[in-house]
């Protein structure tokens, strides 16, 4: 096994039985390697000492190889001490695992913290690009809640190496939005156009029945005294062939009649006018409720777009709240920084790099 990947030195074939048995025989090579690691100074900050500490782990775990395979040679020659052997191998391998944990540990540590970092940019960009689910089941208004929503989010340096792509989703997020309530807006605006038709054509054909009733009442009045009067006048002649003496009783009745046909008349006229009136009033009614409805349309609009504007006024108050706060936080740490002896500047920089997270295992709570 070559230096390049293991620590141990073996110790030599003829003395490795001795020193197998012989209770913690093997620590001077277990301090050759501990030495090695006590000596070697991990740095996570660039891709060369991440390799170095993963380099180092690897020589340990090689020389827990090495040392434990030497000591399965000595097992396999003499079976009569398998039990000092195995005992001493499994001390070895536990050391050994545990050292390898600990020269690992940083590069674990700062592994997990990588990992966080970019999940947490990650969940920010699906949040993002999922304001546009379900565009096409959504209300002009909820769209616009939407695109409050996107246009909220600030693109700035605390997106990291996530700025541009943030950038991206962000205006095609908000160019997807824009689009569907362009149309969202067209739609509703045409529905709102089809149901003022719909009306007015109600309102049409209602007039128009009511004045073909009015019509038609007129017109059966008309034939009912023209033949009332043909009535009158046939039974005239009649009576005058029956008898001349009875003219003046006719010319009574007849006149008598001629009075009953007039106020039938006068009766069918007074009908006509009144379903004319009825006529009128209902085409009022039917334009009160008309402009009731548009009324109330306007009402509900106004009332959207106060709720609108209301839940943008608390999200900025929530935002500049936010911003106090954690400003406050940073000027309380750096007064202490600056009462414990360190100069401004530099108190200023360790606040804004803390806060920034660029400091591994130091965190500001707001």
């Amino acid at each position: 096994m070559s230096a390049q990947t293991e620590l141990a030195v073996m110790p030599p074939k003829e003395k490795a039985l001795q020193v197998f048995q012989t209770p913690k025989g093997l620590d001077p090579y277990l301090q050759v390697v501990r030495d090695k690691i006590d000596a070697f100074v991990p740095d996570v900050t660039t891709r060369k000492g991440r390799e170095a500490i993963a380099s180092i782990a690897y020589q340990v775990a090689r020389s827990k190889t090495a040392l434990d395979n030497r000591g399965k040679e000595l097992v396999a020659e003499l079976k009569e001490i398998p039990k000092l052997i195995d005992a001493e191998r499994k001390r070895v391998r536990d050391t050994l695992d545990a050292w390898q944990e600990e020269v690992r540990r940083p590069l674990t540590e700062w592994q997990a913290a990588e990992d966080a970092r970019i999940d947490k940019h990650n969940d920010r960009l699906d949040w993002l690009r999922n304001r546009n689910d379900l565009l096409a089941e959504l209300t002009a208004e909820q769209i616009k809640a939407r695109i409050a929503e996107a246009e909220g989010v600030e693109i700035g340096p605390h997106w990291e190496e996530f700025e541009a792509e943030a950038a991206r989703e962000k205006d095609k997020v908000l160019a997807t939005l824009r689009a569907g309530l362009a149309k969202r807006e067209q739609f509703e605006a045409e529905q709102a156009e089809l149901a003022r038709l719909r009306a007015e054509q109600e309102a049409r054909e209602q007039r128009e029945r009511e004045e073909r009733i009015a019509r038609e009442a007129a017109e059966r009045a008309r034939l009912e005294a023209e033949q009332k009067a043909q009535a009158e006048r046939e039974a005239t002649i009649r009576r005058e062939q029956v008898a001349k003496a009875a003219a003046e009783r006719r010319e009574l009745e007849l006149k008598l009649q001629a009075e009953q046909a007039e106020r039938a008349a006068a009766q069918a006229e007074a009908n006509r006018i009144a379903a004319e009136q009825r006529a009128a009033q209902e085409r009022e009614a039917s334009a009160r409720r008309a402009e009731q409805a548009a009324e109330q349309a306007r009402l509900a609009e106004i009332a959207r777009a106060k709720a609108a504007a209301d839940a943008l006024e608390r999200e900025q108050k929530a935002r500049e709240a936010d911003k106090a706060h954690k400003a406050k936080v940073n000027r309380a740490a750096l007064e202490a920084f600056i009462a414990g002896g360190m100069p401004e500047d530099c108190a200023k920089q360790a606040v804004t790099l803390i806060a920034q997270r660029k400091i591994p295992n130091i965190e500001i709570k707001y």
